[in-house]
């Protein structure tokens, strides 16, 4: 038995969770999340409590049965209280504007990188333009929105400059010495 997959989940106050075979939705005062998962898992939600099972012991089911017992509880604690992540823009000149649903990105190329935020996320940036902040209920689509936003220009380890996650140490290298 998965010893994560065994444990149950509690539900706090405002979420609502409905599970219907294999498919759970999950609503709170944020939104409301839904997922499909491998037939042969099933959800139950009763007392206050959600509880992943798997139907036998074959090996795909062994192996998505703490994967969907987690997915379930990131989905709870995105719908009560949110996720959210922490971007730090440095270097000269380098800075983040909002333009409607785009971010658009200075760098230091020729032209500003522009990137179309998804449905279910929202950005901010600070007046500065060098600290970015991203949220949102689904915990997946948060940390690929920063993904994808940090991929433009990641830190580099000789100046410390690009895009980079809050606390996120940045190993520096010395470069070159001459004679």
């Amino acid at each position: 038995m998965s010893r994560i997959g065994k444990q149950p989940i509690a539900v706090p106050a405002g979420v609502t969770v409905t599970a219907a075979g294999n498919r759970v939705c999950v609503k709170g005062k944020l939104g409301e999340l839904s997922r499909e998962f491998q037939p042969g898992i099933t959800v139950t939600a009763e007392n206050g409590q959600v509880r992943v099972a798997r139907a036998d012991d074959s090996r795909l089911l062994k192996s998505c049965h703490g994967l969907s017992r987690t997915l379930v509880k990131n989905m709870i604690e995105g719908v009560a209280s949110g996720y959210k992540k922490a971007l730090n823009i440095e270097g000269t000149g380098f800075k983040a504007a909002l333009q409607g649903k785009t971010l658009s990105l200075s760098l230091g190329f020729a032209s500003p990188k522009a990137y179309a935020i998804p449905e279910g996320i929202k950005v901010t940036v600070d007046a500065a333009g060098l600290n970015l902040t991203v949220e949102g209920i689904d915990k997946q689509l948060v940390g690929e929105a920063a993904a994808r936003i940090r991929s433009y220009y990641p830190a580099e380890p000789y100046k410390g400059k690009g895009i980079k996650y809050a606390g996120e140490q940045i190993r520096r290298k010395q470069g070159k010495t001459v004679a």
